[in-house]
């Protein structure tokens, strides 16, 4: 079944429970920044976690 991107968009949205953390992400070319908010978009930490555009950084992110 086909859906226009924005019907499939909001099919996504209409997925996260209240068991996600969403982790939001402006990317840049070489340092990042990430920042968590729960379900409703509220953010969780108060400090962005900035991290290179590399394997490490990404690492880093990861833990």
């Amino acid at each position: 079944m086909k859906f226009k991107q924005s019907g499939a968009q909001n099919q996504r949205i209409e997925r996260i429970t209240t068991s996600y953390l969403v982790v939001g992400i402006d990317m840049a070319k070489e340092i990042h920044v990430a920042q968590a908010m729960n379900f409703r978009g509220i953010v969780i930490s108060k400090r962005h976690l900035s991290f290179s555009n590399s394997i490490e950084g990404f690492e880093k992110l990861n833990r």
